[in-house]
């Protein structure tokens, strides 16, 4: 009587991905490189990808021929394999306003807004130290001018003047 242990416990692939597998995850890809095609050309420029993957973006987005496109789209998914997947759908998710990164950053921008509006100790120095482009006499000016709103009871332009200024900010720190 052999005691043959067929299955050997030592041995056990766990970089086994399976042809369905991949197939996903390079689908996945490829519909992140439809959604950078739809975007901006500054929003584009703005994404953490290579000049090789940039440049067939931009000539998807000049192909009309919807086999040449699609050649074009696999052409993307196959550079997508040599990019940081996840940063490109963070920066994506940034663009997008129905996404939860994007709606995060309205909430604190928001908050910064209303906490400078309200005068509130310390506030504006934690903005001149989070954003290095800052025009802090511009900054200053938007806020008097929000706090003299407010106390009038005027409809808030000035608020929401200063709320671009500090989402500009922003824009331009993630660029």
């Amino acid at each position: 009587m052999s005691n043959i242990d067929t299955h050997d416990t030592d041995y056990e692939d766990d970089d086994f991905v399976s042809r369905s597998q991949r197939k996903r995850e390079v689908e996945a890809l490829q519909d992140i490189g439809t959604k950078m095609i739809d975007l901006r050309p500054d929003q584009l420029k703005r994404m953490p990808i290579d000049e090789t993957l940039y440049d067939a973006i931009v000539e998807a987005k000049r192909l009309s021929s919807r086999n040449a496109l699609k050649r074009q789209m696999q052409y993307i998914g196959k550079l997508m394999r040599h990019e940081d997947g996840d940063a490109i759908q963070a920066q994506l998710d940034r663009f997008d306003s129905t996404s939860e990164a994007h709606n995060q950053m309205f909430h604190k921008l928001e908050k910064w807004r209303d906490r400078l509006i309200a005068n509130e100790s310390g506030m504006l120095d934690v903005i001149i130290n989070e954003y290095s482009t800052i025009d802090v006499q511009h900054l200053r000016q938007l806020v008097r001018n929000a706090q003299k709103e407010k106390a009038d009871n005027k409809a808030p332009a000035a608020s929401r003047k200063l709320f671009k200024y500090l989402r500009q900010l922003e824009e331009s720190k993630q660029a």
